[in-house]
């Protein structure tokens, strides 16, 4: 007990993921939640996808769980994507508990804030937001599905694509995901604003909440925004033209619905993993640039996963600011810190470390596949996206072990890995400097 009580705060959020994963896993198994017999490899898995709001199946949820296996799939992925030490703060809130320094320092490794002042009131406008926002999300999509289904089926659908979609988890009750409403107007819309606003960040919704003008936002919120809209016309704008006349995805389909499913397919891979085309039907380009989409991921402090849109930002802004000959990184009069770059230089690498380690095991593992689909299920997995080109339902059990691995760690985030395992400095000496060559 002791040993539990001494554990860091990256030490103590893994714990306590392993152990909500393996109870989602037991919950999964348990015979009244499928409606056939499923392998614990496949529990382990759906449940991993889940509380890591990833989105791979390598089940169909939608005919493979009863009703209460889905309910513990939505629950999960609550959980996952608002933050497990979230709703640890809220039940102490509600028990009228005294909330001490280190359940504040947990709550800013949780959520990737920079200092502990105003966590808590952080973590009451993150619930009130979210809940507000899938419960209203919930009643328009329940115009479209309640004609459809039923009341009763409509409003369950409605509820858990809300709360898959806000979070990020790319969760389908369908087969084919949701192909069959790629021209939807309401589902389109619905759907891409709930896991735009919850891929944005609790951070900038905040900020843009209380100071309403683009003048007065912190240069995270400027720059999330900005990044966010220019990163989405620009990926529109390329799966438009590529796939414009590809039988398997856009070729078929009338001008709107090729402007809906460029749009849907442009803003999903920022770790949606929501699809209205066929994935294994694209183009190989369009599948790389999708790659590249869903390693960048969402914003920081959201419910996405991905090394960050703000960390690619500042190592291309760092680069920008080499070639012409400066040393500080300057954004709207303000100067980035340098430890913020070698932040983002360190995310970047273990993640690339992480990723090429995945796909060399998967190239040994599953032989039949090819290389640029074991690199996309990858990239997917490690940006918690969801997306898959057909493989994840084919991956054999030493694959299904290795994507699982991806999954955690894509959701935990590699630094919160490295500083899990590193023992922390106590070494105060400073050395000479002397300079290297480089390129």
């Amino acid at each position: 007990m002791k040993k539990f009580i001494k554990l860091n705060p990256s030490q103590l959020l893994i714990s306590v993921f392993v152990v909500s994963i393996s109870v989602g896993t037991l919950l999964l198994k348990l015979p009244f939640s499928t409606h056939d017999h499923i392998k614990w490899i496949d529990a382990l898995f759906i449940a991993t996808s889940a509380m890591t709001v990833t989105g791979l199946a390598t089940v169909d949820p939608g005919t493979t769980f009863t009703t209460f296996g889905q309910l513990i799939i939505a629950l999960l992925i609550q959980v996952g994507g608002l933050g497990i030490m979230s709703f640890a703060v809220l039940i102490f809130i509600m028990l009228g508990k005294k909330i001490g320094l280190k359940e504040r320092l947990l709550m800013q490794h949780a959520l990737n804030q920079t200092s502990v002042g105003g966590i808590i009131k952080l973590v009451k406008y993150l619930f009130v937001f979210s809940i507000t926002i899938e419960m209203i999300a919930m009643v328009f999509l329940a115009i479209r599905w309640v004609p459809q289904y039923g009341l009763s089926k409509g409003l369950f659908y409605s509820f858990f694509h809300s709360i898959s979609a806000f979070n990020n988890a790319g969760f389908a009750l369908w087969p084919d995901n949701l192909i069959q409403y790629v021209g939807d107007p309401i589902i389109n819309i619905v759907i891409s604003f709930l896991f735009i606003i919850g891929g944005i960040g609790f951070t900038v919704l905040v900020d843009v909440w209380k100071k309403r003008s683009y003048r007065k936002l912190s240069l995270h919120t400027k720059l999330m925004l900005t990044g966010t809209l220019v990163l989405n016309i620009v990926a529109m704008f390329f799966i438009f033209c590529v796939e414009y006349s590809n039988p398997q995805t856009l070729g078929n389909l009338s001008l709107g619905d090729k402007l809906w499913a460029s749009y849907f397919q442009a803003v999903s891979p920022r770790t949606a993993g929501f699809n209205t085309v066929d994935m294994g039907g694209l183009d190989e380009t369009t599948i790389f640039f999708i790659i590249i989409l869903m390693f960048i991921g969402a914003g920081s402090g959201s419910t996405g996963g991905g090394i960050k849109l703000t960390t690619a930002l500042v190592i291309g802004l760092a680069t920008v600011t080499f070639l012409r000959g400066k040393n500080d990184i300057v954004v709207s009069k303000r100067t980035i810190n340098s430890s913020f770059i070698l932040k983002a230089l360190a995310i970047t690498m273990i993640s690339i470390v992480f990723v090429i380690l995945g796909i060399l095991l998967l190239n040994i593992t599953e032989k039949e596949a090819s290389f640029l689909d074991i690199m996309f299920e990858v990239v997917s997995a490690f940006g918690t996206v969801g997306l898959s080109t057909g493989l994840t339902g084919m991956l054999t059990f030493a694959g299904k072990q290795i994507i699982i691995f991806i999954m955690f760690l894509g959701k935990i985030g590699p630094l919160t890995l490295m500083f899990s395992l590193a023992s922390p400095s106590k070494e105060k000496i400073r050395y000479p400097q002397e300079d290297i060559l480089t390129g």
